[in-house]
């Protein structure tokens, strides 16, 4: 069965909100690896929409970098699920799922393949609270937020899930990359 992992971007204080953490070269080479292992995305609405057209975009900017364009290159030609009410339509490689979280899912790790990611926060607030999280991995920047929302805030686990470590990696920038398992 394919492993379902959680990889996100978290301050020094717990705050997962993109925008209070700075990105680097170093930090998206990390996740470009990361995606090697990945050949299907999973994301709800208002991630998707973050990464679409941001990442698509960054492969034709003239000012973007070796590393950026490494990211978006690899981030565009993996598949994608978007879970979502709401949307009309997506873009080339992906499509939506309206209902059915969990089966969903299930179905997808049921499938032969590589990894699958879930990216955001909402969705996987939920999928972790399901149990269907296999991995995470939690990259903790060299940062003190002092506000924005908090890593699984809003979630009620029925009961504690205990990590187990089985890799770390201190990026030169001050990152700390950490790779759990369930």
């Amino acid at each position: 069965m394919r492993n379902l992992i959680y990889a996100i971007n978290l301050s020094a204080d717990g705050c997962c909100d993109h925008t209070k953490v700075d990105g680097s070269e170093e930090m998206l080479e990390y996740y470009t690896n990361l995606f090697q292992d990945v050949d299907l995305i999973v994301y709800g609405r208002k991630t998707y929409e973050l990464m679409i057209p941001y990442w698509p975009e960054v492969i034709t900017d003239p000012t973007s970098s070796k590393a950026e364009v490494d990211f978006a290159q690899a981030f565009g030609a993996i598949d994608k699920v978007v879970f979502s009410r709401t949307l009309d339509k997506v873009e080339d490689n992906a499509r939506i799922v309206r209902e059915n979280l969990a089966d969903e899912i299930l179905k997808l790790k049921k499938q032969p393949g590589k990894k699958i990611s879930v990216g955001g926060v909402d969705l996987p607030e939920q999928l972790i609270a399901l149990g269907l999280v296999d991995e995470f991995y939690f990259v903790v920047h060299p940062v003190i937020a002092g506000e924005g929302r908090r890593l699984l805030g809003g979630t009620g686990l029925q009961e504690r899930l205990k990590l187990k470590l089985v890799d770390s990696k201190v990026l030169k920038s001050g990152y700390v990359a950490l790779h759990y398992l369930k």
